[in-house]
């Protein structure tokens, strides 16, 4: 695990860009991400077998290079932790309604209301 100083995500469509004030650490959800991340190869082979599966499907339809590289890089790819956040929104981006610059939300889903500074979560996940 490690902390890194990263650009501020940009605002896509249908998302809003929030100032994180606090973040919801989830003991349990967070140790067993970070076991796996730690694992061998094998070991998460053998911890997700339905992750096994689609990888199979994968390289039946796209070829074992082309799957293996996929792998490779998903596998190396930092993981940002967190899935609950509150903040205040700093931009809206299009298509948005209901929400404005300034206003304090609650916001949630992992890969989204991460353990960040600033995050852009599409618009339904906030309230």
């Amino acid at each position: 695990m490690r902390l890194e100083e990263v650009p501020v995500p940009s605002v896509g469509e249908g998302q809003v860009l929030v100032r994180v004030e606090r973040s919801l650490v989830s003991a349990g959800t967070e140790r067993q991400a970070i076991g796996f991340a730690g694992k061998s190869l094998l070991q998460k082979a053998r911890s997700r077998p339905d992750l096994v599966t689609q990888v199979l499907r994968k390289a039946q339809r796209e070829g074992i290079r082309s799957t293996l590289a996929s792998v490779r890089q998903r596998l190396d790819a930092p993981i940002a932790l967190g899935y609950s956040c509150a903040g205040s929104i700093s931009k809206v981006g299009q298509g948005v309604t209901g929400f404005r610059v300034g206003q304090r939300v609650a916001c949630a889903g992992a890969g989204y209301a991460v353990h960040a500074e600033m995050v852009s979560v599409p618009s339904n996940l906030v309230v």
